[in-house]
């Protein structure tokens, strides 16, 4: 990873440094009462080695100790800003989609006349973007920057300390949780580009595709927000197809898998392609039966099965099969039931007595049918 600024190639600053850095040396020049000879002598230097070789400490601080994401970041969203815009009169900034929500601005309380694009500061969050948050950077062995990365190839500021890809995944995760899903498209399509160049570099890489499988279902999860359907297929299913490839060992990997199935299968389901749907579905039971009985102690796991044999066992219903409805319906509760949790397992108490309350109810309707129906 280069630690060199971001701005000091398009600089237009002498010597080709960023210009604010330029005008901090000259400031501290004049206070430490520096001649003209240290100056030239200086100034020669640089024109020996090149801008583009000079370790200059970016002043807007995004090399430093004591760098914030504050001034970059939108405080509705808490993510970095995307699409900026400023509210006027105030002239407070935000993200579009996130200040086109309120009449006043959030921080002063001022009214909102107008929405305003702000586009130097958006070219200074993208400039941030590409030198110090995408996977892609690479560092040069003569780098002796002030950004710190450790062994892991992790980037640390004084608020951030985490791995470039999973900066932007968090950047994408705040900004969906805030309805900004064009912010966390954007950020997240930056991630998964960033790990398929790693991909042709690294081949099939299990570590990369599963990181990638990941981002491809959250993309999933933005389109179907947006309501793009065929685009959140698409991405779903690029999603299981990395996964696939993958040993089954890891059970985050089995769950991505799954998930990502069943949400096509879901899709599907919603579009009136039963038959599609339940063949999706179909795969997401199969993965999730040979999970069980590689861990048949991860209780999470049992829940995960039982609700694929209830979307199953849904699809069959409604396809007319419902003889091996009920039988799906009943292999669910009796995953379920088998299933003993103890006390420190609350939330998967909650989610198995959720799926079995539904399980229960489908087979009274069932019985509630038979029943009224003529003799």
């Amino acid at each position: 990873m280069s630690s060199l600024c971001p701005f000091a190639k398009g600089a237009i600053g002498v010597g080709g440094v960023c210009p604010m850095k330029s005008a901090e040396k000259t400031r501290e020049s004049n206070n430490n009462n520096t001649n003209k000879e240290e100056k030239e002598e200086k100034h020669v230097e640089e024109q020996k080695i090149g801008p583009a070789t000079i370790p200059a400490k970016c002043p807007y601080g995004y090399d430093s100790e004591t760098f914030k994401l504050g001034p970059l970041s939108c405080m509705i969203c808490q993510a970095l800003l995307y699409d900026s815009s400023k509210c006027m009169p105030c002239a407070h900034k935000f993200c579009k989609v996130c200040i086109s929500r309120f009449r006043d601005c959030p921080l002063c309380g001022a009214d909102i006349e107008k929405i305003e694009p702000e586009t130097d500061l958006q070219a200074t969050v993208d400039r941030f973007i590409d030198g110090h948050a995408r996977i892609k950077r690479t560092q040069s062995s003569s780098d002796k920057g002030e950004e710190t990365v450790d062994a892991q190839g992790k980037v640390i500021y004084e608020d951030v300390s985490m791995e470039r890809g999973a900066f932007l995944v968090q950047q994408a995760m705040r900004a969906f949780r805030a309805r900004n899903i064009e912010s966390a498209k954007s950020r997240l399509g930056l991630c998964a580009e960033d790990i398929r160049a790693q991909l042709k570099v690294t081949e099939d890489s299990e570590e990369l595709c599963s990181q990638l499988g990941a981002v491809l279902g959250m993309l999933g999860d933005c389109c179907r927000s947006m309501g793009d359907a065929d685009s959140a297929i698409k991405y779903y299913e690029e999603s299981a197809e990395f996964l696939s490839k993958l040993p089954k060992k890891d059970l985050e990997v089995v769950h991505t898998l799954s998930v990502s199935l069943n949400k096509v299968g879901d899709l599907q389901y919603y579009a009136g392609d039963l038959q599609s749907a339940r063949n999706y579905y179909a795969r997401s039971l199969e993965v999730r039966r040979q999970a069980v009985k590689e861990h048949s102690n991860a209780s999470s796991q049992v829940i995960d099965l039982a609700t694929s044999l209830a979307k199953v066992a849904d699809v069959d219903r409604n396809l007319g099969e419902e003889n091996t409805a009920i039988n799906g319906f009943k292999e669910a509760v009796e995953c379920l039931e088998s299933l003993k949790l103890d006390s420190s397992e609350a939330a998967l108490e909650k989610k198995r007595r959720s799926v079995l309350d539904f399980l229960q109810n489908q087979l009274t309707e069932n019985s509630s049918q038979v029943s009224s129906s003529p003799a």
